[in-house]
């Protein structure tokens, strides 16, 4: 006489995951968010930005920049240099001085990404 077989019923594979509710950061994104972020990453950076988007204008001379932050000028610039390489900045000359504007949407855009 066969042996009887156990038949254990099968159940159906849970899902894990829920499905994507938009598109994920592609490999390009990703990189160009990253230096984004790692130009924000900086204690004086984020005070001299917020100086700036603090002005009426959402400009200002780097001469107006050194005082607050407590920095020398060469610093001062160098931290706006990398500020503007980033997108968040974008610089004019004006006679001897340079300025600095907000540029529109930028922290916009780095917070979209962040958004559920």
């Amino acid at each position: 006489m066969p042996a009887s077989l156990d038949v254990t019923p099968v159940a159906s594979p849970a899902v894990c995951c829920a499905p994507l509710v938009r598109e994920p950061l592609g490999a390009e994104e990703a990189e160009r968010l990253a230096r984004a972020m790692k130009a924000l990453a900086d204690p004086a950076r984020l005070r001299l930005l917020s100086i700036v988007a603090a002005t009426p204008e959402r400009e200002a001379c780097v001469c107006d920049l050194i005082e607050p932050v407590g920095l020398a000028q060469p610093t001062v610039s160098h931290h706006l240099r990398i500020l503007t390489e980033a997108g968040f900045l974008t610089r004019s000359k004006r006679g001897t001085w340079a300025f600095y504007a907000l540029v529109p949407d930028a922290l916009e855009r780095v917070a979209a990404v962040l958004e559920p």
